[in-house]
Order: C-alpha cells, then sequence, then structure tokens
C-alpha cells in the first residue's frame, strides 16, 4: 500500500496504528484495462484504494458518456451515492490501465470514519479537494474559453493528460474532440 499510504499521509498524517487497522479491511485486488470497477444503478459494496493505474469516473447521459474525473494512483473511487446515501450509483468507474488496487468493504470504510479520527480527518480533506476541483471545473466551464480551460486542467492534472484519452479530457472539459485537437496544436 505503499502509493495509497504516501498520498494519505500528503493530505493528513496517518499513525502505524491506523494503517494496520486500514491495512486488515482491505484485499489486494488486480484489475485489466476497461473493466468497471462501479456500475450504474447497482450497489458495489466496496472502495477502491488505487495503488496502480488509473481510473475515469463517468455518467452515462442519453447514450454519451461525460467524464467526471479521473484518479491515479494514491487516490480512492467509490459511489458517492451509495457511501453517503445507500443509493445505487448513479456513476460508472472504468479502469483506463491495469490497476493494482486494494478494495476495502463500505461497511468497513464507514466504520473507521466513524471510529478513528485520523482516518475521519482524512476523509473530510479528501472531500475538502474534490468539492474545490468540482466548484473551479463548474466556474471554469462556465466562464472560461476552452483553451484556457485546456491550460488550466493541463496544469492540475499533468499525468492524466499524459495517460488518458483525449476524448476522455475533452469530455470533462465540456468541449469536443476536434477543439481539443486543435488547441493542443497550438500549445
Amino acid at each position: 500500500m505503499k502509493n495509497v499510504i504516501e498520498t494519505m499521509n500528503a493530505l493528513y498524517p496517518i499513525s502505524g496504528d491506523t494503517i494496520r487497522m486500514l491495512e486488515e479491511c482491505v484485499t489486494l485486488c488486480r484489475f485489466p484495462k476497461k473493466h468497471l470497477l462501479i456500475r450504474e444503478n447497482t450497489f458495489s459494496r466496496s472502495a477502491y484504494f488505487i495503488e496502480e493505474g488509473m481510473t475515469r469516473s463517468y455518467w452515462l447521459v442519453n447514450g454519451e458518456e461525460i467524464t467526471t474525473s479521473f484518479s491515479c494512483e494514491g487516490g480512492i473511487v467509490f459511489s458517492m451515492d451509495e457511501l453517503y446515501y445507500n443509493r445505487l450509483s448513479e456513476e460508472f468507474v472504468e479502469t483506463l490501465e491495469e490497476v493494482v488496487a486494494y478494495r476495502i468493504a463500505l461497511t468497513d470504510l464507514n466504520r473507521l470514519f466513524q471510529t478513528n479520527l485520523e482516518l475521519a480527518n482524512w476523509g473530510r480533506i479528501i472531500h475538502q479537494n474534490e468539492y474545490r476541483r468540482l466548484h473551479r471545473s463548474h466556474k471554469e466551464r462556465l466562464t472560461l474559453p476552452a483553451k484556457e480551460r485546456y491550460e488550466a486542467f493541463r496544469e492540475q492534472f499533468p499525468q492524466v493528460c499524459r495517460r488518458a484519452k483525449l476524448g476522455y479530457i475533452a469530455s470533462y472539459l465540456g468541449i469536443t474532440l476536434p477543439t481539443l485537437s486543435r488547441l493542443r496544436k497550438t500549445l
């Protein structure tokens, strides 16, 4: 869990005891590229700490995949609908590369959030950061031209720019693939 723990500690210091508690609850998993970790209209009952590889989250809207986020090494992916509201997922999470992850049951994750202050604070911080990302993304979509949105994305997510398909990035930015291709040629 090297990448996961390093990322956790970068956000909020986690003690050895807390790491051991977490390690007791996770199972090492390997997934091929294009595997769906989470599916719309289902309960997955799990969250995944990404040790190696990358995922994307997306909604299916009128048959079109709309990318909502990416997660790389050290990140965690899960259905917020399921974890917080006990509702079926409204999104998909797909592996974009081969992924090594640690699966944790949502019941265990919730129990740890309720009983371990370090993990609760870490969870709060990742959600603060995600809220900020969503807020910035929404503001940028409403106020910035496509070129500036892409420049901001490149600055914020350089790994994703190197590793994800351009179509997924275009979808995330709310622009067409031809527009993104033209923008990349000018930068």
